[in-house]
């Protein structure tokens, strides 16, 4: 049976190879950094603002880290970003399924051609492309003889999103993805684990945390306030780390007890 010790996941002194998708900004950014300043090498996916995607790679503490691009939603992008990331970071040890659109597209408000296109793009980038890129990493995992994924989910998965019921579909998804493939990957080392933050304080949250729903939406936690950037990627680094094995399969929620769940 293929094992994935700590020293594996150590890395030695080069550190882990970690792929973090739509780490151009956000939560992802957020989930780069902390994987670099754990010293680990990290490539930094984007979908459309290369630019950016530089930026935060070139901010990165240490050394080695590199930029991949691909639309999540196109299958031959996914798989050729994700073999170019293990090429470049000499393997793969940790993927983390981060990237995602939220659209709006209530059922009573859109048309037919709306409310198709709002399923079709949210779940072909927030799911099926997350699940494409899984199947690409385990095969250089499964080589490597283990490994780590981590789902960044939503706490919507849970309790819903009216307005956006793709999202909240596809993060769902994502959570019962993770679970079968905990009990598909174990044998080989990998285990699979999932985050479920709340509202998290980002650039594209920025508008509606400055408007009149700000203070709503900060009155959701009993803290007063919404999530930090920061304290998610914090979570992430958790889940990746050589302790959490056993844990494969839980999804951890990080959303100040703004929704509780048995």
């Amino acid at each position: 049976m293929a094992t994935y010790t700590a020293a594996a996941m150590a890395g030695g002194e080069r550190g882990r190879a970690v792929l973090v998708t739509g780490a151009s900004r956000g939560i992802g950014a957020a989930v780069a950094r902390a994987f670099a300043a754990d010293g680990d090498r990290v490539a930094v996916h984007y979908g459309a603002r290369r630019g950016r995607a530089e930026e935060v790679a070139a901010s990165l503490p240490g050394s080695g880290h590199v930029v991949v691009g691909a639309d999540l939603a196109d299958p031959d992008a996914v798989r050729a970003m994700v073999d170019a990331a293990a090429a470049d970071l000499g393997g793969l040890d940790v993927l983390v399924n981060n990237a995602g659109i939220f659209e709006p597209h209530p059922i009573t408000e859109t048309t037919y051609e709306e409310w198709q296109d709002g399923w079709r793009r949210t779940l072909g980038v927030n799911l099926v492309g997350a699940a494409n890129a899984t199947w690409c990493a385990v095969q250089h995992m499964v080589r490597g003889g283990g490994g780590r994924i981590v789902n960044v989910a939503s706490r919507g998965a849970f309790r819903g999103e009216p307005g956006q019921p793709a999202y909240g579909a596809s993060k769902a998804g994502m959570i019962a993805m993770g679970q079968s493939l905990a009990r598909a990957l174990a044998p080989h080392g990998i285990a699979v684990l999932s985050v479920a933050p709340g509202f998290t304080a980002t650039d594209m949250a920025a508008e509606e945390l400055a408007g009149p729903g700000g203070d709503a939406r900060r009155a959701e936690s009993p803290f007063g306030r919404v999530a930090t950037p920061e304290e998610v990627a914090a979570a992430v680094l958790f889940l990746a780390s050589p302790e959490t094995e056993f844990a494969s399969g839980a999804v951890l929620d990080v959303n100040g007890a703004s929704y509780l769940r048995m």
